[in-house]
């Protein structure tokens, strides 16, 4: 158990953290989730629509050290490439 106050407000600060981080994550899954729904069912236009709105929140999730660049920069890619075979 943490003895000092730096320890304890240490373990209050992760658990602040860890919560909005998981959010984060949560919010991201979703959005790649809603284009993966929209391609499989073929549906073009709601997937592109869906992959704009993935973009930003994976570059947020970047710059907020939630997820790794490269990390991000495949699973764009990868969604970009399936909704750019989709005719």
């Amino acid at each position: 158990m943490a003895n000092t106050p730096q320890a304890k407000k240490r373990i209050r600060r992760n658990e602040r953290r860890a919560e909005i981080n998981g959010a984060r994550i949560s919010r991201i899954r979703t959005l790649v989730k809603k284009v993966e729904t929209a391609l499989a069912a073929g549906d073009k236009e709601a997937a592109s629509v869906a992959l704009q709105s993935v973009q930003p929140e994976l570059a947020r999730g970047v710059a907020r050290g939630v997820l790794h660049k490269n990390t991000a920069a495949r699973k764009f890619g990868r969604l970009t490439k399936r909704v750019g075979a989709l005719a």
